[in-house]
């Protein structure tokens, strides 16, 4: 089976829902909240202790159930089943998609070429804890007998992303170990974090699929020099850790085999934290933290899969995005955590959105006549609000935003907390509401200001309102939390990409860039020049000088 190959502008709903927009995309959100006293209960959803509230996103009740047969016009329901089901929905590749099985249940089963899966991450899952038990319980020492006190995570991309951003998001829950990250070939990088470490207590986690990854090689060779200036060439398998699929190349490299944990071709970079690429997740914070990670995951993929339509955060948040993409022409949607934790949060989710949809040709390989993707933006509140909400407030673009919050404080100051949330409640109302020109005069006579000066100063002061925004309000923020926080945008970008007929899980548009930055590092490290075009040659050239 593969997934259907559908144009969703041809399908009868798409159609409505033109014809509907004509209707309605000039309504303002405080008209549509005075229609309907009910309105904000209508477009909300709990599941477990996410809470979600749809209902300042400038739709109807007749948009909401045109998004709806959409979904089921093309075949959302299926294509669900495939993705959890070991098919090959990465057709390019060939390839399966089953992040979704790296946090199933021990007694699950997923198919892939006919073999259940499920015990071999069970299995690795095992090795996981007992590595990272070992090295947080000081069983696993370095070369001179010592304990260690710092892990060094060396990858790019999903294997940098997400470990970084999950070991940010739960620093509250973390341990006594040091996490440190290299992910740029810049130099610069890796030589700063070095000036941190002591060789004696360092480990590093080399994390590339085919281990041939430039920049990733390229660190793990400088830290590698940097240690061989202090210990022995043994004294490598006692402090290098691979998580890849090249043996050979681990092996030269000198990594003790009982320190590499695979990766499976099924899943993409960008989902694979939940694989032994966060295996510096699980010594920042111990396995038990990580378990925890990966059952919210598991919580939302259950969710996901057997919740009808109208009552499925992922199915909803993705067909809003299509509605604002197509409909209304948003080209970026904002995404602000009211939580210093998740300041990471919006960088990981560039990666996944952005790679994952960022296509122009559908699955039957034909150039879209529509958008598809949407670029992912945003900061943490309350600092976000003295960088940008000025363009979402008052600027030219249309630009959704999701607001996520949590209830309680980690550290139980209520009364910063109280500060935090009063900000984030506030936006999302003043971004729907506006100021009008009424409300403006009003402010100002009551602050006296004359005539004249009112006449000029009400243009600035009127906001439009009528911004969608949707506000995702959590109990705390705990691993399983963010477990399925994290899902959630995960079966988002499913549902997004199912709809505009892409393939989201293959991502040929990096590749380019790696070939001829291969063919120019030649000419970098040579007197001769290769073919480029004018520009670039001149630039090589200048560069050289």
């Amino acid at each position: 089976m593969a997934l259907s190959k559908i144009n969703p502008s041809k399908t009868k709903s798409w159609k409505k829902l033109s014809a509907h927009f004509d209707q309605i995309k000039e309504y303002h959100l405080r008209t549509l909240f005075d229609a309907n006293p009910e309105r904000a209960k209508k477009f909300s959803l709990k599941y477990g202790d996410l809470f979600v509230d749809f209902s300042k996103n400038r739709i109807t009740d007749e948009t909401f159930e045109l998004l709806l047969e959409l979904a089921d016009e093309v075949k959302l329901r299926e294509g669900i089943a495939e993705y959890f089901s070991g098919e090959n929905i990465n057709e390019t590749e060939g390839r399966a998609v089953l992040h979704t099985a790296l946090r199933a249940k021990k007694d699950d089963s997923v198919l892939v070429d006919g073999e259940n899966v499920i015990p071999e991450i069970v299995e690795v899952r095992e090795r996981i804890k007992v590595f990272s038990d070992e090295v947080l319980l000081g069983q696993k020492k370095g070369y001179t007998g010592k304990t260690f006190t710092d892990v060094v995570n060396i990858g790019i991309g999903g294997s940098d992303l997400g470990p970084v951003m999950v070991t940010e998001a739960l620093k509250f829950y973390k341990n006594h170990l040091n996490t440190h990250f290299v992910s740029n070939v810049d130099g610069d990088h890796v030589h700063e974090i070095l000036k941190k470490l002591d060789p004696e207590t360092t480990l590093f986690i080399i994390v590339s699929k085919s281990f041939t990854t430039q920049e990733t090689l390229s660190n793990a060779l400088t830290l590698k020099k940097w240690f061989l200036q202090h210990a022995a060439e043994k004294d490598v398998a006692k402090h290098f850790v691979a998580v890849s699929t090249n043996l050979e190349k681990i092996d030269a490299f000198g990594i003790d085999k009982e320190n590499v944990f695979p990766m499976w071709d099924w899943v993409g970079g960008r989902f694979s934290l939940w694989s032994a690429v966060g295996l510096s997740i699980a010594l920042a914070i111990g396995y038990t933290h990580f378990e925890e990670l990966l059952d919210g995951a598991q919580n939302m993929d259950s969710h996901f899969k057997q919740a009808p339509f109208a009552e499925n955060i992922p199915v909803i948040l993705g067909l809003l995005t299509v509605w604002n993409n197509n409909f209304f022409g948003v080209e970026t949607e904002a995404i602000i955590p009211y939580t210093q934790y998740l300041h990471r949060f919006s960088a990981y989710l560039q990666q996944g959105i952005m790679e994952s949809n960022g296509k122009s040709k559908d699955r039957a390989g034909n150039t879209t006549s529509y958008e598809t993707g949407t670029i992912i933006w945003g900061e943490t509140g309350t600092n976000s609000q003295h960088a940008f909400f000025q363009l979402i407030h008052q600027g030219t673009k249309l630009i959704p935003t999701d607001f996520i919050g949590f209830k309680k404080p980690l550290h139980g100051d209520r009364e910063h907390h109280n500060k935090l949330m009063a900000n984030f409640f506030a936006q999302t109302e003043a971004l729907m509401n506006g100021k009008t020109e009424e409300e403006v005069r009003s402010e100002l006579n009551a602050q006296e200001v004359s005539p004249e000066k009112m006449d000029a100063l009400v243009p600035f002061k009127v906001f439009a309102g009528n911004k969608p925004t949707t506000t995702l309000l959590l109990d705390k923020l705990t691993p399983k939390s963010l477990g399925s926080l994290i899902a959630l945008y995960e079966h988002k970008i499913f549902v997004q990409g199912l709809v505009w007929n892409i393939f989201s899980y293959d991502q040929w548009g990096v590749e380019l860039g790696k070939q001829l930055a291969k063919n120019i590092l030649v000419d970098l490290e040579n007197s001769k020049m290769g073919k480029h075009d004018a520009s670039t040659l001149q630039l090589l050239q200048y560069f050289k000088q």
